[in-house]
């Protein structure tokens, strides 16, 4: 009898194990050029279509094109800050590193290093000075220097009311001039704006 009992407690128990794992998260893979909007807050998609028109107004700027008529060169740009000044957790550098990637895939234009990562270029200078051989070491004090910085925001503008939710989106960024601090170019996106209904809940 206490044999017949234990062996329905383990069958018990095997079946709350496969019914926990059958309640596990279903996973589905899509295309990575898909629209996949579950929330209605910022993703990869508002991203690239942001980054594609700012991109697209910088090129055409007639500032930037007389820099290049000028100097007889491409503009050398270093990104700077871009701000999270949303009410979400946005990741910007996603959004610096897509218009890095973008501009220097155009061929219009070069870019140096931002801050953080010519600290540790510089290190590594200073450490091959001392180790390397003469033949081989990187030259101190022979860094490119750049002609923009690139910065940015994002903004959102929401407006609520019931069950409905309104998100629009202000993305912008300017190029400054490092030498004179003369602002070259100021560009904005505020086409994204989506509307949000939560079933019969309120925000």
């Amino acid at each position: 009898m206490k044999r017949n009992a234990k062996l329905c407690f383990l069958c018990a128990l095997c079946a709350l194990v496969f019914a926990a794992c059958a309640t596990g998260p279903e996973v589905s893979r899509v295309d990575a050029g898909a629209v996949t909007d579950l929330t209605g807050y910022w993703n990869d998609t508002d991203v690239g279509k942001v980054c594609g028109d700012l991109l697209n107004k910088f090129f055409t700027s007639p500032r930037v094109s007389q820099f290049e008529a000028q100097k007889k060169r491409l503009p050398v740009i270093k990104i700077g800050n871009f701000k999270n000044a949303s009410s979400e957790p946005i990741d910007t550098s996603i959004i610096s590193k897509r218009m890095q990637v973008e501009i220097l895939n155009s061929g219009k234009a070069e870019f140096v290093a931002d801050s953080g990562v010519s600290q540790e270029l510089r290190a590594e200078a200073e450490e091959q000075s001392a180790w390397a051989t003469d033949s081989s070491q990187a030259q101190l004090m022979a860094e490119t220097g750049a002609d923009f910085l690139l910065t940015g925001s994002v903004k959102t503008i929401i407006q609520t009311a019931g069950n409905q939710q309104v998100r629009a989106y202000v993305v912008t960024a300017d190029a400054t001039d490092i030498t004179t601090h003369r602002i070259i170019w100021s560009g904005e996106n505020n086409e994204i704006k989506k509307v949000v209904v939560k079933s019969g809940t309120r925000f």
